[in-house]
C-alpha cells in the first residue's frame, strides 16, 4: 500500500454565511474528489439539524458554539454531523442541514485527499445515500514540484 500526503487548506466564514451552503460551494469551486474536515470552532445563530432517527430537521435559534464538525466532502456529494452547545453547555447533535447561519466566525481546517474519490450511491441496506470510495493510482497523482 501506497500512502500519500493530505494537503490541507483553512476556511473562515463570517456572520450569516451558511455553514453547509458555503462548505458545498468550496468543494464545488475547488472541484476537490475527497476531503473531509479535521477541524472547526465557531459559533451559529440557527443551527438547522437533523437528530437521529428523525426524517425532518429542526430548526434552533439562539447563540450556539460549534463544539465539533465532522465531514466527508465531495464534488460528487458530502455528509456532515455537527456538536452544538448552547449558553448553558447543553450539547446537541445531529446531521447539518441548510439554515446553520453563523454568529461571529466558523474556522475551518479542511484536509484534501488527493489519492482518493468520495461519491454517494445507494445502499440496497440502509436505503441511503451511503459513501463509495474509490481510489488514485499514486503515477496519475501530479507531482507539486514539478
Amino acid at each position: 500500500m501506497h500512502i500519500t500526503p493530505i494537503h490541507t487548506t483553512a476556511l473562515r466564514l463570517h456572520p450569516q454565511q451558511d455553514l453547509k451552503a458555503e462548505l458545498e460551494a468550496f468543494v464545488q469551486t475547488q472541484g476537490i474528489e475527497a476531503a473531509c474536515i479535521i477541524t472547526c470552532v465557531g459559533s451559529l445563530t440557527q443551527a438547522a439539524v437533523r437528530f437521529a432517527g428523525q426524517a425532518d430537521g429542526t430548526l434552533l435559534e439562539g447563540k450556539f458554539e460549534i463544539v465539533s464538525l465532522a465531514g466527508v466532502m465531495s464534488r460528487h456529494g458530502s455528509h456532515y454531523h455537527m456538536a452544538i452547545a448552547d449558553s448553558t453547555g447543553r450539547t446537541l447533535g445531529g446531521h447539518v442541514m441548510p439554515g446553520c447561519l453563523i454568529y461571529t466566525t466558523a474556522e475551518i481546517i479542511i484536509g484534501i485527499l488527493p489519492h482518493l474519490s468520495f461519491w454517494r450511491e445507494p445502499d440496497p441496506i440502509t436505503t441511503y445515500q451511503e459513501l463509495a470510495i474509490g481510489f488514485i493510482d499514486p503515477k496519475d497523482l501530479i507531482d507539486p514540484k514539478e
